[in-house]
């Protein structure tokens, strides 16, 4: 083996791959891959070493539910803003969702502009889903053949003219394709009939409380549609991915359609799993999202479905948009864009929650980094500290708090509803493929994240 030309060793090496607590390690790396996870005393002469003492040494972040908007809608997220936020959150490597940029990533000329739009402004390593949309059947071998991870779908409106959401006929004529070439089905799991139902019943309900719109997105929308893609799955024998989770009545008929074999995995959010509909104020509408934050009982059960494996990992959904977007002036929630803005924050976030509930930090490495790797075939490159993968490191403090300051986010829009919030978890250091990106607040070397494509995993 010859000699690494980087080593980072500590006493709380968390590598990923499910072999228990935090231990003793030197990380050796060379030209940006590991190539031995060693004892803590075996070192190198004459080469640099990070000494990390007992900070928590983790596998880069892989977040792959990220809404970046570039081209098009680039004053609402850009790539220079999202991928330096990621990088400041331990968040080394990022799956874009199709939208909500223009054009839309549901054909191979998008996907050309969009990877055009992104050259030379990545600070972390950056991957792509397709969409899948009415018509662009014809568009889903083309667009996994350039590269794209999967696809994503929406069963309601996805809140922009560009992608429109598709119907049960519209899944019968993509999933035979995808399951022929392999490719996984993001789906945004919610039916409109109970959600017109409930928007009949709620005509004159007050726009501004949380309560309206809690019941605006009941949980059946999302149950009926989760059963729809497990039967749906099961017909064609598709790879189905169900993104942020918010209803716990699901949870039941998921881990079913998992424990029978089924190729389905499904995901939630750090909001899903920190706030609670109850302690939410009327007017808050940077709290909106779709679908919503549920009761206190409802987070709980999704805590459980995680650490039971029925929930199989935390992805972001980061989808911010401009304040007046929010429509804080008025707390319309009904009127308000629904998104969180957290891509920075996911690493304290769901930390903070997990210690409050007696889980171990060596569970955020799966929950984090290993399993959403796996959604996107990167399980042999990216979310573990292992021979023959690329270095991508976070180094943090797991004791450490701070109160979210949303004008010291790194992300384009700063609205957030973590804001004032005090977290546990301090990122000291992010390292992409061997190269510190950031350190102690501090940005280094420059946009030196790679596109990623599938082809190339």
């Amino acid at each position: 083996m010859s000699a690494p030309d980087l080593i980072v060793r500590g006493n709380r090496v968390v590598t990923g791959d499910g072999n228990g607590e935090p231990a003793p390690a030197a990380i050796h790396i060379q030209h940006g891959v590991i190539t031995a996870v060693a004892k803590f005393s075996e070192v190198s002469a004459n080469c640099p070493i990070y000494e990390a003492s007992d900070l928590i040494v983790m596998p880069g972040i892989v977040d792959t539910h990220v809404h970046i908007n570039e081209p098009g809608r680039t004053e609402w997220e850009g790539f220079t803003t999202a991928t330096r936020a990621a990088a400041a959150g331990g968040v080394t490597t990022l799956i874009e969702m199709p939208l909500n940029s223009i054009p839309a990533t549901t054909s191979t000329s998008a996907f050309r502009e969009k990877l055009a739009s992104a050259a030379g402004k990545l600070w972390v390593d950056t991957g792509f889903w397709g969409g899948m949309i009415p018509g662009n059947s014809d568009e889903l071998r083309p667009l996994w053949r350039d590269g794209v991870f999967g696809f994503k779908c929406f069963l309601v409106p996805s809140g922009v003219d560009e992608f429109p959401q598709s119907h049960e006929s519209d899944l019968r004529a993509a999933l035979p394709i995808l399951a022929e070439i392999g490719a996984p089905l993001l789906v945004h799991a919610e039916l409109p009939a109970p959600i017109e139902a409930a928007a009949k019943a709620l005509a004159k309900a007050p726009a501004a409380k949380y309560s309206t719109w809690l019941a605006s997105r009941p949980r059946e929308a999302e149950n009926e549609a989760i059963a729809l893609m497990i039967k749906l799955a099961t017909e064609f024998n598709a790879r189905v991915h169900i993104v942020h989770v918010s209803s716990s009545d699901a949870l039941p008929v998921l881990r079913a359609a998992k424990s029978s074999g089924l190729a389905i995995t499904a995901e939630t959010c750090p909001h899903y799993l920190t706030f609670a509909s109850e302690e939410i104020p009327d007017g808050a509408s940077e709290f909106k999202c779709a679908p919503p934050i549920r009761e206190s009982e409802n987070r709980e059960k999704l805590w459980e479905a995680l650490s039971g494996g029925t929930l199989d990992f935390v992805a972001t959904d980061h989808s911010p948009c401009p304040p007046e977007m929010k429509r804080k002036d008025t707390g319309d929630f009904m009127a308000a864009w629904g998104g969180i803005a957290s891509l920075e924050l996911s690493l304290p976030a769901v930390w903070t929650s997990a210690r409050q509930r007696g889980y171990a930090v060596e569970r955020l490495a799966a929950w984090l980094c290993s399993s959403p790797a796996r959604l996107a075939g990167l399980e042999k490159r990216k979310g573990k500290i292992a021979k023959d993968f690329d270095a991508d490191l976070v180094i943090w403090d797991p004791t450490a708090k701070f109160r979210v300051e949303p004008e010291r986010l790194h992300h384009r829009q700063k609205l957030t509803p973590y804001a004032g919030r005090e977290l546990y978890g301090v990122v000291a250091a992010t390292y992409l493929r061997g190269r510190k990106v950031f350190d102690r607040g501090e940005f280094e070397t420059g946009p030196t994240g790679a596109i990623l494509k599938r082809t190339q995993a």
